[in-house]
């Protein structure tokens, strides 16, 4: 356990095993795995159990398959509002605690090579995405899957990661808004996603945007 951890004297309850995270998301894959190891790197860096009622805040930068572990392991969802999806394409997560003030990023580390974990899954992967593959290369494709994935957890967080504890503001909780009536679909919309047009409240789907360009 880490020094902020110990300090505080702080057991972190056992973690969702991988197995959960597996089902949830539908397959194994190196993906699910990193966000897996990311998650649970970030719970015990901070000396958190599972959000109940957002008390954790993640802020992810990819929508890839990683993304779906550190659901299951947080307890941040979308829904609830305190998982945060920024499109910046990278393997990263920071994940904060409201009642410590405290945030930990975890990032892959550029060193850190899958295929080199084995090489044959990187050439079986195209002709599986392709749908190129055999039909003894899929099975052979997802068994390369399984192992790599069971090697990745068996490694260390800091060879994976840059784990750094960082300063960030905290994002406020999810607030709930009232809905208005869209004036040409006549569907409800969150009064703070609706736009104005021609004087009237119309939803986003219905506005049309004008632009010159910037």
């Amino acid at each position: 356990m880490s020094e902020a951890c110990s300090s505080e004297n702080k057991e972190v309850k056992q973690i969702a095993p991988f197995s959960d995270v597996a089902k949830f998301h539908g397959h194994v894959c190196p993906g699910l795995t990193i966000g897996y190891m990311a998650a649970k790197t970030g719970i015990e860096e901070l000396c958190v159990d599972r959000d109940v009622d957002e008390e954790l805040v993640t802020i992810v930068e990819n929508d890839a398959c990683g993304v779906d572990a550190v659901q299951v392991i947080t307890g941040c969802t979308i829904g609830k509002g305190n998982l945060i999806f920024k499109d910046y394409g990278k393997q990263a997560f920071t994940f904060i605690c409201r009642d410590s003030g405290k945030a930990v990023r975890v990032v892959l580390k550029a060193s850190f090579n899958i295929d080199a974990l084995d090489p044959e899954l990187g050439e079986l992967r195209p002709k599986v995405m392709s749908g190129t593959a055999t039909e003894s290369e899929i099975p052979e494709f997802r068994k390369r899957m399984n192992c790599v994935s069971e090697l990745m957890r068996e490694t260390p967080a800091e060879k994976m990661f840059e784990i750094k504890h960082v300063s960030v503001e905290i994002p406020q909780k999810a607030r709930i808004f009232n809905s208005v009536k869209c004036t040409k679909c006549e569907e409800m919309v969150a009064e703070s996603r609706a736009r104005v047009q021609n004087g009237e409240l119309v939803c986003i789907s219905c506005y049309d945007e004008y632009t010159r360009g910037w």
